[in-house]
């Protein structure tokens, strides 16, 4: 007998009492959680990724050299020298325009440009970013320029990248724990109509109906409230990304803006309703079946 075709002479043995209960309404609470829960991972897994691919192998060199000739002329040399060497790919010093209009919004137009001697900054981009390979640029540059100061700009977001991490975790766990939950509603729920429809199992029983014919008339009810349940959790959940997405891309951001989900997030919450409807008929069938066999 499969999961959801049953004969209708069997469904009038035991009302299913479609979308009247609490049960689809739970389920599509849990769902909703869910569902936000598995986007937020997503999208913060994407973002951590691109945030690491795209800082891999960053250095920033910074000059701070007061007399603007000695720093330009440092500046000359430090890019040429750069320029160079196999590992460097690419060695560009940022304009004293690009840097003042950075600091404009902290330090005013005419301090940045009159008042303060501005660093001069050359980002440069290593063919290789292993520790070995920065430790090298760092001990060259210094030769030539020993003001200078070489960063690794992984270095300086390390701690917003394991943020990301982090959270990308605890959002799994939400996920997991959400599951769980909504077992664990699905158990209670089952028990509930077992309860409910004693008289009709024992009945059932003495017409020579199995543990499994029985089990499978709970398991189509519960697998059809999980799934409406599941469906409705889904639509909230994309409305209310909509909404968050819509906000986020108003910031501007770059990093907000690498927060998307991409392909498999999309399918994962395709496929959370459909495998939260298949989870909980599973526990509907093993949690009927345990107790059948303790009834008898």
């Amino acid at each position: 007998m499969g999961l959801l075709h049953i004969p209708s002479a069997d469904r009038r043995l035991m009302p299913e009492g479609r979308f009247a209960g609490p049960m689809p309404w739970v389920i599509a609470i849990m769902m909703f959680l869910t569902i936000l829960a598995a986007a937020m991972g997503a999208a913060l897994r994407n973002a951590a990724s691109d945030l690491n691919g795209e800082l891999r192998g960053k250095l920033t060199v910074q000059i701070a050299e007061p007399n603007a000739e000695f720093r330009a002329a440092m500046t000359r040399d430090v890019t040429a020298t750069l320029e160079r060497l196999g590992n460097v790919k690419s060695a560009t010093p940022l304009p004293e325009a690009e840097l003042a209009r950075l600091l404009d919004p902290w330090l005013g137009q005419s301090a940045t440009t009159s008042e303060l001697p501005i660093p001069a900054i050359i980002d440069v981009t290593l063919r290789h970013s292993q520790p070995a390979d920065i430790a090298a640029v760092r001990d060259i540059v210094r030769q030539v320029a020993p003001v200078a100061r070489v960063e690794a700009s992984a270095q300086w977001l390390a701690p917003l990248s394991k943020l990301l991490v982090s959270l990308t975790w605890l959002s799994i766990g939400l996920v997991v724990l959400m599951m769980a939950a909504t077992s664990a509603a699905v158990v209670l729920a089952a028990r509930s109509a077992l309860n409910t429809h004693r008289s009709t199992i024992d009945v059932l029983h003495l017409l020579g109906a199995t543990d499994s014919q029985v089990a499978t008339l709970f398991q189509r009810r519960i697998a059809l409230d999980a799934l409406f349940g599941g469906l409705a959790g889904l639509l909230l959940a994309l409305v209310i990304m909509l909404l968050i997405g819509n906000r986020m891309r108003a910031i501007g951001s770059e990093l907000l803006g690498s927060a998307s989900l991409g392909w498999s997030g999309w399918l994962l919450i395709i496929m959370l309703p459909v495998g939260g409807a298949l989870l909980s008929t599973l526990c509907a069938r093993l949690t009927v079946l345990r107790a059948l066999r303790q009834m008898l």
